[in-house]
């Protein structure tokens, strides 16, 4: 489980903060009569469909049979956070050079079982397959951004 502070500081007039990306993804992942009617697994690759738009956020569902995944890629300037909802993901996180190189060596394995979450911000660099024997599930919150996606091919 990823552990999140309550948000705790308020801009003036904006009446609230807005719930960390983790919570929101961790809400929808329990909440599953809001997508479930939405989640379908495409043989051909990984299945996406949006979930919930709002001014300030996207929330997608996302199917991952064994053996799919993505290129390494950023989303730009966006932030946010997904929950593995159901099986087991692996991510793959690239650390940039100062010439906004990827660093091959400097790669980082995170292994993430159902319940798990991972945060990201702008110019993060991963990929993302599923590794397992089963099927599995998650739910993405963008955040701030464009939700640009930018191939980051070698």
């Amino acid at each position: 489980m990823f552990a999140v502070p309550d948000n705790t500081v308020v801009e003036p007039g904006s009446g609230s903060a807005p719930r960390h990306p983790v919570r929101v993804a961790m809400d929808f992942a329990a909440e599953r009569e809001r997508w479930r009617d939405l989640l379908r697994y495409d043989p051909s690759e990984r299945f996406a469909v949006l979930v919930e738009s709002g001014t300030d956020q996207e929330v997608w569902l996302m199917s991952w049979l064994p053996g799919q995944g993505t290129d390494i890629h950023d989303h730009g300037d966006t932030s946010g956070a997904f929950t593995v909802v159901n099986g087991r993901l692996t991510e793959v996180v690239a650390r940039r050079r100062l010439t906004d190189e990827l660093d091959v060596d400097g790669v980082h394995t995170h292994v993430l079982d159902a319940g798990q979450s991972r945060v990201f911000g702008p110019g993060y660099a991963h990929r993302m397959r599923n590794d397992g024997p089963d099927p599995a599930v998650s739910i993405h919150v963008y955040r701030y951004g464009s939700r640009t996606v930018r191939s980051l091919r070698d």
